[in-house]
């Protein structure tokens, strides 16, 4: 059972969570200079209202990172020895008085969190789907004014010290049952990420518009890469809500920070989809492997290895004792945090679809 708590309140005052408790952070913070964020950013600091009204951008955009600075500290203190920290961010390009210019958010914060004590390893570039069949900035085909447009983020990856370590029999045991499949290993630590055609299934368009939320699809990536089953993974900017529903998903626990409470509904109103949602993502790991298998085998010969909970073969030894835990039950207490069940004991061939919606309803304790 995971344990999964929200707290409404602002992620520049967390004080009250304990020192090296969380495994890792996974989160998006609003963006410095784009200019839905204006508004909340100057709410914190009136001298960031002040600075854009000048056509000081230079100063503005400091202001902004100084705000989310003050949650920085405490993702650094709040990271166990061997945490990771894993930040979606984008660049901005923006006008400011007669001046288009560039401001880079993913250095910004980089250079943060190195300054705080954090090791920057190599970075992930999230390439976006862009439609737009006029996407150019300037002066469109005539040189030289027009302007390169930005189609991508950042997921920007620290560690907290050195390669955390799994020293007792119980962690051992967790980690490899935590374990991914090689052709997975091969895809998800490609320095791209194309999702171009996924389904995001969490995230309305209308949804993303009001929270600039990530897809489920990077925070369920994410959490699988750099984080163990029953580690307890932190967002101290939780919008929607998706990083706690991919906790969820993947047999992790979780607290989310949200300032907004509007989003106290709108996140309790989206997790009666959450174990369908789950449970299809396994489902899919699973047929996606044995569709996998055959292919290679049928390339390179029969491998050498046999996952022990499954029967199914797999390339390398460190993935024998994969398992996967379906969602089978969400039920909130009478504290507000929300407590999963999973169910380890499921045939590969018979992966629960949760069809009737009474299933997939939250009960109280």
């Amino acid at each position: 059972m995971t344990t999964h708590k929200l707290l409404f309140s602002d992620s520049r005052h967390l004080d009250a969570l304990g020192e090296s408790t969380v495994d890792l952070v996974v989160t998006s913070p609003p963006y410095p200079m784009i200019e839905m964020w204006d508004s909340p950013f100057s709410e914190n600091n009136p001298e960031i209202a002040s600075a854009l009204g000048s056509n000081d951008g230079t100063a503005a955009f400091e202001l902004m990172h100084k705000e989310l600075d003050r949650t920085w500290d405490h993702v650094v203190r709040l990271l166990k020895p061997g945490g990771w920290a894993c930040i979606n961010i984008g660049d901005a390009t923006r006008t400011i008085g007669d001046n288009f210019q560039l401001f880079s958010n993913h250095t910004r914060i980089t250079q943060a969190l190195i300054a705080r004590g954090l090791r920057s390893l190599p970075l992930i570039i999230w390439r976006k789907q862009t439609n737009a069949p006029n996407k150019f900035m300037g002066s469109g085909m005539l040189p030289a004014g027009a302007y390169v447009t930005l189609e991508h983020e950042y997921i920007l990856l620290f560690r907290k010290g050195k390669r955390r370590l799994f020293l007792n029999e119980s962690d051992m045991v967790n980690r490899k049952k935590s374990s991914f499949f090689w052709e997975e290993r091969n895809v998800w630590f490609s320095d791209v990420w194309d999702f171009k055609g996924t389904r995001q299934p969490l995230n309305h368009s209308s949804l993303r518009e009001r929270s600039a939320a990530f897809p489920f699809e990077l925070a369920y990536r994410l959490i699988l890469m750099y984080s163990a089953r029953n580690d307890l993974i932190l967002d101290p900017f939780l919008g929607t809500g998706t990083t706690t529903f991919a906790a969820m998903a993947t047999e992790r626990s979780s607290v989310g920070i949200e300032i907004d409470p509007n989003f106290r509904q709108l996140i309790h109103g989206s997790l009666p989809d959450v174990p369908r949602i789950a449970n299809e993502y396994i489902s899919r790991r699973l047929t996606s492997h044995v569709a996998f298998l055959k292919t290679y085998e049928s390339e390179k010969g029969i491998t050498k290895h046999v996952n022990l909970n499954y029967g199914f073969n797999v390339v390398t030894s460190q993935e024998r004792n994969i398992q996967l835990a379906y969602v089978s039950k969400i039920q909130q207490n009478d504290d507000g945090d929300y407590l999963v069940s999973y169910d380890e004991s499921v045939a590969l061939e018979a992966p629960p679809q949760l069809r009737n919606p009474a299933d997939s309803q939250l009960q109280l304790l």
